[in-house]
């Protein structure tokens, strides 16, 4: 089916696939089947996994198995990483991996790649078994994966399958540094400002001002995160984005969790500095929590504001259902 728009711009989805409070990861994974195939049937664009380690709460840590997973049960939505964190990995691996599902499912497989570990430092020395790598070897990385996708890779090591693969390479990231990069190589640019609103407009600049065409891209392409937390009423919505705020909550306390139930009074559980830090960070013009015409209005105004290519959503609701209506909801403003 077509891809609808709004604002003549296509709509994606990202899920952590997240493990419910007194949820087996099992049922978080369902979620995320029957999640994909609705907004699949809703016209989204893309439906993208993130890989995160070491937190109870989220279930998307092998991204590229999930990914198949999640490919396996729909019919035309492009699906991929946002993505896989390439410095935990060796690029031959991942060309491997992500040459294994394009061949499955070709021309539907995204590879967004980013800099960060997704976890704490114990956990990256646990993947990595190293503390050496800072991400600075990053560019050389990304260097290497491309190298296995071209039609006659440098070097006696190939991938197969990989090579000579047309997989779309994406860079992710939360700062200046693979704005930057994704400039240099031509590459399209997803900046997280979900969770970095205060740096995106600096990233989008330098992406930008020093873009390079490239085989893969003949203009800039950006995709920007918005959370959105949609709901029929504004207390409904509201209530619901408590689960969100937990998860931040826990986060900055250092004590991930699985994802909590909303709750109806979020000052009785956290100190007033924590929602004073959370409100400082989530109070953007990238985290949406309303009603259809308030979201409406928002993620317009965000979309002229910032001239994004694509808007990729992330929607943490614990209730299955509530987290259903709120796509339909974004769905029903598009085109």
């Amino acid at each position: 089916m077509p891809i609808k728009k709004f604002n003549h711009i296509p709509l994606s989805v990202l899920d952590l696939a997240p493990i419910n409070e007194g949820d087996e990861t099992a049922q978080a994974y369902k979620n995320s089947v029957n999640l994909a195939q609705h907004v699949e049937k809703l016209g989204f664009n893309r439906f993208w996994l993130a890989e995160h380690h070491n937190m109870p709460g989220i279930g998307s840590s092998a991204t590229s198995v999930l990914i198949g997973h999640i490919a396996g049960h729909t019919a035309s939505i492009r699906v991929g990483s946002g993505g896989v964190m390439l410095p935990n990995h060796a690029p031959l691996v991942i060309a491997e991996q992500f040459g294994t599902l394009e061949t499955i499912y070709p021309g539907r497989i995204d590879l967004g790649l980013g800099r960060a570990p997704g976890s704490d430092q114990g956990t990256s020395y646990a993947l990595r078994r190293t503390l050496g790598t800072t991400g600075d070897e990053f560019p050389q990385l990304v260097a290497e994966l491309e190298n296995y996708f071209s039609p006659n890779p440098a070097g006696r090591v190939k991938a197969y399958p990989g090579t000579d693969l047309k997989i779309p390479i994406w860079l992710l990231g939360s700062s200046g540094f693979s704005a930057q990069l994704a400039a240099q190589k031509g590459l399209p640019f997803s900046f997280a400002s979900h969770f970095a609103p205060d740096y995106m407009m600096q990233a989008l600049q330098l992406y930008h001002q020093n873009f390079k065409p490239s085989k893969a891209l003949e203009k800039p392409y950006v995709m920007l995160g918005v959370n959105i937390i949609a709901a029929d009423t504004q207390e409904r919505a509201e209530w619901l984005a408590t689960s969100q705020q937990q998860q931040m909550f826990s986060l900055m306390r250092g004590e991930p969790t699985t994802f909590r139930a909303p709750i109806d009074k979020i000052e009785e559980v956290w100190s007033p500095r924590e929602i004073q830090i959370y409100r400082e960070k989530m109070a953007s013009e990238s985290t949406i929590v309303g009603t259809p015409d308030l979201v409406r209005e928002k993620l317009a105004a965000f979309i002229n504001k910032t001239r994004a290519d694509e808007i990729i959503v992330n929607s943490q609701i614990f209730h299955h259902e509530d987290r259903l209506r709120s796509y339909e909801i974004v769905a029903d403003m598009m085109e």
